[in-house]
């Protein structure tokens, strides 16, 4: 075997005999990242966090919509209706799913993620026009809303239909991703994918235009839902 494909017989073992002699150094101390963020963490209360979040998103042509709890079935059925779209994919077995099925919204067709992709897998790539899930939590630093999938809200439902409407709870914007992490407790358990949504999907070509919904939903509508006492 020559060198330029690689080491065979003794060469192989003087290469490996070298590395085994060599001490390993001590491992440094890893960083203190929560006093470099606490140091650096902004003080500033939920206003200035939803503002951060909406800049930063809104930016990126994401949608967003003050609603609250006695309230969001409405606007969202008339941003729906808005946008021309005739059904809904909802998650199986989900509160926010249950409560728009019990206001039985006119001109819109709700579509439970209740069977295998496999079994419906042309349907979801064709023919649904929207999704609605639910986000865990965001981050007003990165303009990003999280998305936990889960056996209820799979993570083709963010992915596939070209409209996403997301409800997020504005209690839960957190300053940073540290923040977060540490404060929901990520450590003790994550979904097989986490997500962090910044907008609608989009691309670019060589010349740097750009063009929404070519690897996911071209438009994001984020459901901003406010505490009843909040929006009064």
């Amino acid at each position: 075997m020559s060198a330029a494909t690689g080491a065979s017989g003794p060469a192989r073992e003087r290469i490996l005999g070298r590395l085994r002699a060599t001490s390993i150094s001590t491992a440094p101390d890893l960083p203190n990242v929560k006093a470099w963020f606490d140091a650096r963490r902004r003080n500033e209360e939920l206003p200035a966090r939803i503002r951060r979040l909406r800049d930063a998103m809104e930016a990126v042509k994401t949608e967003f919509h003050d609603v609250t709890e006695a309230d969001w079935p409405e606007v969202l059925q008339r941003l729906a209706t808005a946008k021309g779209v005739r059904n809904l994919l909802i998650g199986n077995n989900t509160l926010h799913g249950a409560v728009l099925e019990a206001r039985r919204p006119e001109n819109l067709k709700l579509v439970r993620y209740d069977k295998p992709i496999d079994d419906w897998r042309d349907m979801l790539f064709d023919s649904v026009d929207a999704s609605l899930t639910s986000a865990r939590s965001a981050v007003a630093e990165i303009g990003s809303v999280i998305l936990w999938p889960t056996p209820s809200e799979p993570r083709l439902m963010s992915l596939v239909p070209p409209i996403h409407f997301v409800l997020l709870d504005a209690s839960t914007i957190h300053a940073d991703l540290h923040s977060a992490i540490t404060s929901e407790c990520w450590k003790d358990g994550l979904p097989t994918n986490a997500l962090l949504i910044g907008g609608p999907s989009k691309t670019a070509d060589i010349q740097q235009t750009l063009a929404y919904g070519a690897h996911g939903p071209k438009e994001l509508i984020v459901l901003l839902r406010h505490p009843m006492e909040a929006s009064s």
